[in-house]
């Protein structure tokens, strides 16, 4: 079971659990705190695992730290915990949402070496979404469950996959590529009505590691459109496509952004904002109209960046008796 904590100190092992405010003394204090929204932020990584949210000397991540503001803000209970093997039908029944930051094949331990989830787990997570359950996913929760483990292959990377693309996949909305070098971005604000997307104005520029994106779902809601093509990098070279979105799956409500990564990032009150509308609108606590918008404002969403193609060959040997070739 996990550690039930009334201060923010992270415990040992796997799973913590930080309450806002302290427990109930009054019954209309525990009518207050039954009513609160209990998140898990899942944030096992069996591929590469972020610094943002590394746990060290027992302590919350970055990320965790900056949502222990959140819940404190909107009176939200966070579970923290890098554990797959908790995931099971019973256990998602005590969360109003599930928020991701993971990478990889989540049933396989890799390189957290936290325990994995199990095949039941993993459908559970999917169960639990079609059957009304919130999900959120922030920037590397579209680097996991690659389809057909394509992360670790060539050409296939970049090809969508449509019907065949993993579940996962599906669930989210799309699949990471690749990224380029962290640069200023443009992001255009597509639906200003929707929670926390108010305060952006017509569109933002950020500093961030931008994730190239592909498999798109057509039943996208975009709510910020990537200036793909003013972007430096061959990952960048095409049309523009959506950076943060929300779609149905089944009777459930899935939001994604692909934001997340940089440590300025996270303070940033415009990503808590867009982080926070999210969950909100995950979770049924915010309103807004959400119809599939994708193949009017990002029609070029589906043209993905060309393959770079294999490494160089090998210099050719000079003719005998000429010069050898330079190093490379």
């Amino acid at each position: 079971m996990p550690l039930r904590l009334l201060c923010p100190v992270l415990a040992l092992g796997a799973s913590a659990v930080f309450l806002f405010p302290p427990s109930p003394t009054t019954a209309a204090d525990a009518k207050v705190a039954a009513a609160k929204k209990k998140i898990l932020f899942f944030s096992k990584s069996s591929g590469f695992e972020h610094s943002v949210i590394s746990w060290k000397n027992g302590q919350p991540s970055w990320a965790e730290k900056h949502l222990l503001e959140v819940g404190t803000k909107n009176g939200w209970e966070f579970t923290f915990s890098k554990d797959g093997s908790l995931f099971s039908p019973e256990y998602l029944k005590g969360f109003d949402a599930v928020l991701f930051y993971t990478t990889g094949d989540l049933t396989s331990e890799g390189t957290d070496q936290q325990p994995p989830m199990s095949a039941t787990g993993k459908q559970a997570l999917l169960d639990y979404v079609k059957n009304g359950g919130a999900f959120a996913g922030t920037h590397s929760a579209s680097d996991t469950f690659h389809t057909a483990n394509e992360s670790k292959k060539g050409p296939d990377r970049y090809l969508n996959q449509g019907a065949g693309a993993h579940s996962y996949v599906r669930l989210v909305g799309a699949e990471f590529i690749k990224h380029g070098a962290q640069q200023m971005a443009k992001n255009t604000v597509i639906n200003p009505k929707f929670p926390g997307m108010e305060k952006l104005g017509a569109s933002f520029d950020l500093h961030e590691e931008w994730y190239s994106l592909k498999d798109f779902r057509d039943d996208v809601h975009v709510l910020l459109l990537q200036d793909a093509p003013a972007m430096q990098g061959i990952d960048y070279q095409r049309p523009p496509y959506p950076s943060t979105w929300t779609r149905n799956e089944g009777k459930g409500r899935v939001f994604y952004t692909s934001m997340g990564h940089r440590e300025d990032v996270w303070t940033n009150p415009l990503f808590q904002d867009v982080l926070t509308g999210g969950l909100a609108w995950a979770m049924g606590l915010a309103h807004a109209d959400t119809p599939a918008n994708i193949k009017e404002v990002a029609p070029g969403a589906w043209t993905n960046p060309p393959y770079p193609g294999e490494p160089k060959p090998a210099a050719k040997p000079a003719p005998q008796g000429g010069p050898k070739p330079l190093p490379k």
